[in-house]
């Protein structure tokens, strides 16, 4: 009976010196920071990792050290042989960060017994393999003939996934004799382009006009690209459009369904019959706001048309056109603020796990390495973690 009790202590003991090795979770270790140009090849060397982390290559085969990837994305590879990071697979800048400047991703080497993390950032530095692209060939308008100086023409701008001196740089309109071209930097970001016009049009003499509006960066080499526009001098139409506001703003929920209505604009025009119609459309505008709105032509109404995802941009600013069938226009901005939803769940990775230990290993020994990560932002996006209350286990 006495050995039972003896039995039973020595098992209690055991089992709160366990528990007691997880009241310490063991934090990064280190840290390790790389630059690599996009598009390198495969084998391409990005560190000395075991040199920087101050490693010697034994500890890393003993330590089994490997690579763990938040994504299913695993761009660079591990030589443990050689205490190396070398390029795994293509990266390309575009496709990771779009315009988001700097571009990096991050990922943990992880090695055993005893357990240490180490966290790498390998920054994706932009080169120049874009070249700026306008959405269409051609740009065709209708101008009347007794159109005022100075009256203005919003052209469409060009998009170029490169960033930074590699994105572009500057606008020039070919031949410039009646209409000078004026480049507006938007908040977000982008260009606003207007043409505007210098000299009169005389339908008359000139009932036609081609012009060239060229884009280029500021690359080694440079590269540009261009649009031609068509210009049909119309008889006269006296009045142009004018937006009732100049800005829109609204709001609207990032689980809204396809057909919400975000806001409807709207111009008015003095002419009467055709010239005083009114129709509405975004000449210039991104390819991933192009795929979430839509503006119906007639009424001016903007109505969501895709998925939006607050976790991918929080606005959204769309030009929009009022013109009537005469040439004139005008252009008024809406912008969009998407509010965040909690419609993401927080996501665990086991990352390392010793489901043995040593009965005489100190306390604090981590047993386990979690990563715990929820998409969300701001408060959505705050995780806390937390283990049964009945068992004497400690998460840090």
């Amino acid at each position: 009976m006495a050995s039972m009790r003896i039995t039973a202590r020595r098992g209690r003991w055991q089992a709160l010196f366990v528990i007691l090795c997880l009241f310490k979770l063991s934090s990064v270790t280190g840290q390790a920071r790389y630059s690599v140009p996009e598009e390198q090849a495969e084998g391409s060397f990005v560190g000395n990792i075991a040199r920087d982390l101050g490693l010697d290559v034994a500890r890393l085969i003993s330590g089994k050290a490997r690579i763990i990837t938040k994504g299913s994305r695993q761009y660079v590879d591990l030589n443990r042989d050689k205490g190396t990071l070398v390029i795994k697979e293509r990266i390309d800048r575009e496709e990771l960060c779009g315009k988001t400047t700097p571009c990096s991703f991050s990922f943990e080497v992880i090695l055993e017994n005893p357990i240490q993390l180490y966290r790498v950032t390998v920054e994706v530095t932009d080169i120049n393999d874009n070249s700026p692209s306008f959405p269409k060939d051609e740009i065709n308008l209708k101008i009347v003939e007794s159109a005022a100086l100075g009256t203005r023409f919003t052209l469409v701008s060009a998009d170029d996934p490169d960033v930074g001196v590699n994105d572009i740089q500057k606008y020039n309109l070919k031949p410039s004799d009646n209409f000078k071209l004026e480049v507006q930097s938007q908040p977000n970001g982008g260009t606003f382009i207007e043409m505007v016009l210098q000299n009169p049009l005389d339908r008359e003499k000139v009932e036609t006009h081609t012009l060239v509006l060229i884009a280029s960066d500021g690359g080694e080499p440079h590269r540009s690209g261009t649009v031609r526009i068509h210009i049909t001098v119309l008889d006269a139409n006296d009045n142009a459009p004018v937006c009732s506001q100049p800005v829109y703003k609204a709001d609207v929920k990032e689980n809204s369904p396809e057909g919400t209505v975000v806001t409807t604009v709207s111009a008015n025009d003095p002419d009467k019959g055709v010239n005083g119609e009114v129709t509405y459309s975004v000449p210039h505008i991104s390819k991933d706001a192009k795929q979430l709105f839509e503006v119906n032509v007639k009424t001016g109404e903007i109505k969501v048309a895709g998925k939006l995802d607050f976790e991918k941009s929080k606005t959204y600013q769309l030009n929009v056109q009022a013109s009537d069938h005469g040439g004139f226009s005008d252009t008024c901005k809406v912008i969009i603020q998407i509010m965040d939803e909690n419609d993401n769940l927080p996501t665990i990775q086991l990352m390392s796990f010793s489901n043995s230990i040593a009965e005489d290993s100190p306390p604090g020994t981590t047993i386990a390495v979690l990563n715990v990560d929820d998409e969300d932002s701001d408060g959505n996006g705050v995780v806390k973690c937390s283990i049964n209350s009945d068992v004497p286990f400690k998460i840090e």
